[in-house]
């Protein structure tokens, strides 16, 4: 569980290019918090649920509930559960 932020912390073996979105229980898209090309490493990227831009460019300020995020680096997929709680 998270309020107002959390950090979502990953690891890559070998340069990739990574996208990390981050949805709601619904499936929609959320906002995108990496869409980059980086080198092998560990990385952090903040999660923030109560401002900041959306895909569309309008300020968002999401409620509490369940969100996931998808971290994508070449051919891996993993999706995990965040709670956000207000």
């Amino acid at each position: 569980p998270f309020n107002p932020s959390t950090t979502v912390k990953y690891s890559i073996p070998t340069r990739s290019k990574v996208l990390i979105k981050v949805y709601d229980i619904l499936g929609k898209e959320v906002t995108m918090l990496v869409n980059e090309e980086k080198p092998a490493g560990t990385y952090e990227v903040e999660f923030n649920g109560h401002s900041g831009l959306s895909l569309g460019g309008e300020v968002r300020n999401l409620s509490s509930g369940v969100y996931f995020y998808q971290l994508r680096a070449g051919s891996f997929i993993e999706t995990k559960k965040m709670l956000l709680i207000k």
